[in-house]
């Protein structure tokens, strides 16, 4: 099986690429965010003619999260236990969902973005990892053996080789150390990092000053699986060759190999 995970920065303007790029890549299920569309929006037709079964939930022109896939999407779940909700939002927010697919729970999760260090955004952004983490611990204390993939724009660059230039973002959202605190918090909770050892290709490069030509990037999408998934892990790539063009996302897809 093949999962992805891609922020394709509004599924409307790319629905139909999104979909030739799936069948050419030979994906099985792909987690979308920041799709920027309301449900009545949103491009069913054009999953359902490549073949692919698709749930989204949206908020207009912000957030949206959405999981398509070829074989099956089951007891689908639209945000999680105890999510937070940012104080000038009406209600929780669109960035997470997930479904059932040939037996691993695929969540496609798009994290707040944290904007600035004294941003009230900021403090959201680490109170949701902390309550996803609290979450997902609470998934495996309950079964060791779950399949279940957390796949979706983290927002967060775990490490300095994950940023293009360590010494520009040192103290900034993005790699600030409580943020790549709450990452680590994933890992000693048992979940992995899976695409990591097979790639380490940046993931996200700014539209702005040919960031993607001078390969000025960032790794801030992953997919973060549960010891079982993991181990059936065989590959992993970053495809940059899909950020690449007109009208083409920021953000380049990942996937990885079960």
């Amino acid at each position: 099986m093949r999962i992805a995970t891609w922020n394709v920065n509004s599924v409307r303007a790319r629905s139909e690429s999104i979909v030739a790029w799936m069948e050419r890549s030979d994906i099985d299920v792909l987690a979308m965010q920041e799709t920027k569309c309301s449900d009545d929006q949103f491009p069913v037709m054009s999953f359902l003619a490549g073949g692919y079964d698709v749930m989204h939930v949206g908020q207009g022109a912000y957030n949206g999260v959405a999981i398509a896939s070829r074989v099956g999407l089951e007891d689908v779940h639209v945000g999680f236990d105890r999510q937070p909700s940012f104080a000038d939002a009406a209600g929780v927010e669109a960035r997470a969902i997930s479904g059932v697919c040939d037996g691993v729970r695929v969540w496609s999760l798009y994290v707040p973005n944290g904007r600035d260090l004294d941003d009230p955004h900021y403090a959201y952004k680490l109170e949701w990892l902390t309550a996803l983490r609290d979450t997902a611990a609470l998934w495996l204390a309950h079964d060791p053996a779950a399949q279940i993939v957390l796949a979706g724009d983290w927002n967060v660059a775990p490490t300095d080789e994950n940023v293009w230039d360590p010494e520009l973002f040192a103290g900034k959202v993005h790699a600030s150390d409580a943020e790549r605190a709450a990452i680590a918090a994933f890992v000693d909770a048992g979940y992995l990092d899976s695409a990591k050892p097979y790639t380490d290709g940046y993931t996200f490069w700014d539209y702005t000053q040919l960031r993607f030509a001078r390969d000025e990037g960032m790794r801030i999408d992953y997919l973060m699986c549960s010891p079982a998934v993991d181990d059936r892990v065989r590959g992993a790539v970053v495809d940059r060759d899909a950020r690449k063009g007109k009208g083409a996302s920021d953000h380049a897809p990942v996937i990885i190999d079960l």
